[in-house]
């Protein structure tokens, strides 16, 4: 059975730093994308960042380029979600999601694995 568990959300401070974790089992860790989405109230779910865990490459959203560092460690079925100058409109859900293909893609509909979400708030 294929299971994503995020964890690692909490409350922070505009400019503060969160780093999130979405561990993985059920497959063969190196042979897919995983991706992080959120999805604030009342909008629809973004793509942020996804990273091939075969050859490290990745992939980010313009929202959070810069700011956010996506990486895996293929060791610990892990992928880290290194979130940085936090601002309030990053408030969200934040979802792991697992797609069987290398293609590195922020569709989340291309995506047929996913967590339950980590709550992050960013006070003002």
């Amino acid at each position: 059975e294929v299971q994503l568990v995020e964890s690692g959300g909490g409350l922070v401070q505009a400019g503060g730093s969160l780093r999130l974790s979405c561990a993985v089992s059920g497959f063969t860790f190196d042979g897919y994308v995983i991706g992080w989405f959120r999805q604030a109230p009342g909008k629809d779910r973004e793509g942020i960042s996804c990273i091939s865990t075969g050859d490290g490459s990745t992939y980010y959203a313009d929202s959070v380029e810069g700011r956010f560092t996506i990486s895996s460690d293929n060791a610990k079925n892990t992928v880290y979600l290194q979130m940085s100058s936090l601002k309030p409109e990053d408030t969200a859900v934040y979802y792991c999601a697992a797609r069987e293909f290398f293609l590195l893609t922020l569709n989340s509909l291309e995506y047929a694995y996913w967590g339950q979400g980590t709550q992050v708030t960013v006070s003002s």
